[in-house]
């Protein structure tokens, strides 16, 4: 009998997930990070932070455990799709659905541009398509760009979709807008794009950087710009600039 392993330190994610698959009827294990996962093992359920500990593994992350629970028995009902469509809603947390001939089989929230690359190969490894489209919404450019490059490598089937009637209203989350533009056509993306923050872009993350070190630190425009374009997180933007003894009346250049 294929069963779920629930893998994770987080207890809220725990509970949720054990209660939901109770609910549903899925058999399932609780093991350690560094436990041999058992031959029945059909999939791993953990949070998307502690996803990079399970390489390697069948793994589904989410920090929703009811989605994580939803997702894996879609998959263990049948993973062979003649089409697989992945929709990215694009932003500082992404929303992501993927679509296998048209039935939604997973939908979250991301918690970066970067995550959605690693995320969309994860889930590719665990299902078997024909055809791989994944179609990305034109807006928020600067994480949009970072989007399609953290997925350049998986394929260059990529679109960009006009995703103005898509913006999540009250009550909608960003995965459903995901969804909406994995349903909409595009235009074919040519080539990898170059992620160029805007002067806006690079301001707000100064601000931010104020903000999240109390007030000690701004981080100058070129480490910002290093944020803004995901290669370096804002705690560690914040540590180099510490490092090179700039406080905030000296860092802005």
């Amino acid at each position: 009998m294929k069963v779920v392993a629930v893998i994770t330190e987080d207890f809220r994610f725990f509970y949720g997930a054990v209660r939901c698959l109770k609910e549903k009827g899925q058999p399932f294990i609780s093991q350690g990070f560094h436990d041999p996962l058992p031959l029945n093992v059909e999939l791993v359920l953990t949070t998307e932070v502690e996803r990079k500990r399970l390489r390697g593994k069948k793994v589904i992350a989410s920090d929703d455990p009811e989605e994580a629970v939803r997702t894996a028995l879609a998959l263990m009902q049948g993973g062979s799709y003649n089409r697989v469509v992945v929709g990215v809603d694009p932003g500082p947390r992404p929303g992501l659905a993927v679509l296998g001939d048209g039935k939604v089989l997973h939908s979250d929230a991301l918690l970066s541009p970067e995550g959605v690359g690693p995320a969309v190969r994860d889930f590719l490894s665990l299902i078997k398509t024909n055809e791989l489209l994944v179609r990305v919404g034109h807006g928020d450019r600067t994480n949009r760009d970072r989007v399609v490059n953290s997925l350049w490598s998986i394929t260059r089937n990529i679109e960009m979709v006009d995703e103005t009637s898509t913006t999540p209203r009250i009550g909608r989350s960003d995965a459903d807008a995901a969804i909406a533009i994995a349903r909409m056509h595009g235009e074919l993306i040519p080539t990898k794009p170059q992620v160029e923050p805007t002067p806006g872009e690079l301001r707000e993350v100064q601000r931010l950087s104020r903000i999240h070190s109390h007030g000690a630190v701004t981080i100058s425009s070129v480490l910002a710009r290093d944020v803004a374009r995901g290669a370096l997180s804002l705690d560690e933007a914040i540590e180099k600039q510490k490092g090179k003894g700039v406080s905030e009346g000296h860092s802005g250049e």
